[in-house]
């Protein structure tokens, strides 16, 4: 391949990643969803001020944690005994 081929591959390159960014710009930050947050921002936040959680459900939650990381740190302790034994 020359100079001018690369140059041209190139050129063709960029403008498909321009497309193609572009084509993924609008499903992934459509504007119809900035102007619903742009207009309801009072909404919305007033919604997330009052919002609490019960006391039993910071309970519930913090067990859930708790149990995953034990888990999590039997199963990491298991695995380095097995590569310890190999």
């Amino acid at each position: 391949m020359d100079l001018e081929e690369l140059m041209n591959r190139n050129k063709l390159l960029e403008e498909e990643n321009k497309e193609l960014k572009e084509k993924l710009k609008k499903y992934t930050a459509p504007a119809r969803n900035r102007a619903y947050y742009e207009n309801h921002k009072q909404e919305l936040l007033a919604k997330n001020k009052e919002y609490k959680v019960s006391p039993e459900k910071k309970k519930q939650y913090a067990r859930t944690a708790y149990l995953n990381k034990k888990e999590k740190l039997k199963q990491e302790k298991a695995d380095n005994s097995v590569e310890v034994n190999i």
